[in-house]
């Protein structure tokens, strides 16, 4: 039973970074049709420059509390990965926008390429140590233990739905958004401008991208050039599970595959004694991925995007 518990809450952490990266693309997707397979690199980039921050501030602020260094990188982390979010939609996607759909996932898959590469240049290839800042004393919970950055992780993801949740269906840019969502050519006639709307939705996905890639490395005490491109292909996942275009169908779909993958990793290798185990927790993400496709291609929430005039 404490194994078990265990293993839901490592399942519902890794979730809950899953869910911040899949809304990023439920977002995108939501309102252009578009799979930004570049992704996970934007948290990969969060990551690199909240790590640079807190070796910055810990050698020129010395003393300086844990919290607030990690709060100052993860602000730092948030406009740099929205400034190169925003640039990545105006350079790369915007003059595709009316191609064929195998232009920009191509466009995607390479400029996901091409940010691995320009990371490894400036962060160069090995991997870094990434400083525990939180307390690091785990908190007990019916035999189990969960560590304080570990509830961080969970608080953020709860916390991002219910703002992303009331932006998008209360304020005058969730309006635009659904608009533009609907039919941009008629949003664009009743005064919304959907390229504002289209890169508004690239700032605030990046923004939980980088949020995420801080927790990430936060949890894992490590950064590395190459480390978005398997939770933003898990989150993609994870997007599709769920029902991709549906923000609650996001989250459902991240927490969901973290469960599966922590708690089939975890039996598997008491099973086979440790030989199958962690190091194949990777299959249950595609394993779900294969499933959904054939079974249920809208996910399990469905989509709510109506199909454009």
């Amino acid at each position: 039973m404490e194994t078990l518990l265990q293993q839901i809450i490592n399942g519902l952490v890794l979730g809950s970074m899953y869910a911040l990266v899949a809304l990023g693309y439920t977002m995108v997707y939501g309102i252009i049709n578009l799979i930004n397979f570049a992704h996970g690199e934007v948290l990969m980039v969060g990551a690199l420059t909240s790590w640079t921050i807190i070796g910055l501030m810990q050698d020129s602020m010395p003393g300086t509390p844990g919290w607030l260094i990690l709060l100052v990188a993860m602000l730092i982390a948030c406009v740099v990965s929205a400034a190169l979010n925003f640039a990545i939609e105006k350079i790369a996607y915007r003059p595709l926008r009316n191609s064929p759909k195998l232009a920009p996932l191509i466009t995607a898959i390479g400029m996901s390429i091409l940010l691995q590469t320009l990371a490894m240049i400036i962060w160069k290839p090995n991997y870094k140590p990434y400083p525990t800042l939180l307390p690091s004393a785990p908190y007990q919970f019916g035999g189990a233990v969960i560590t304080p950055t570990q509830i961080l992780i969970l608080g953020l993801t709860a916390v991002s739905l219910a703002i992303l949740t009331w932006l998008v269906n209360y304020t005058r840019l969730g309006r635009a958004m659904r608009a533009t969502s609907e039919n941009p050519r008629v949003a664009a006639l009743m005064g919304v401008k959907p390229d504002m709307v289209i890169s508004a939705t690239f700032i605030i996905g990046a923004v939980l991208a980088a949020i995420a890639g801080v927790m990430y490395a936060s949890n894992y005490g490590t950064a590395q050039h190459t480390m978005g491109f398997l939770p933003g292909l898990k989150a993609f996942t994870a997007a599709v599970f769920g029902g991709i275009g549906n923000l609650a169908g996001a989250v459902v779909g991240g927490i969901l595959l973290g469960l599966i993958e922590s708690i089939g990793a975890g039996y598997i290798g008491q099973l086979t004694g440790g030989v199958l185990g962690s190091n194949y927790s990777d299959i249950f993400a595609f394993i779900v991925l294969i499933f959904v496709l054939t079974l249920r291609p809208s996910g399990l929430l469905g989509e709510r995007v109506a199909d454009r005039a």
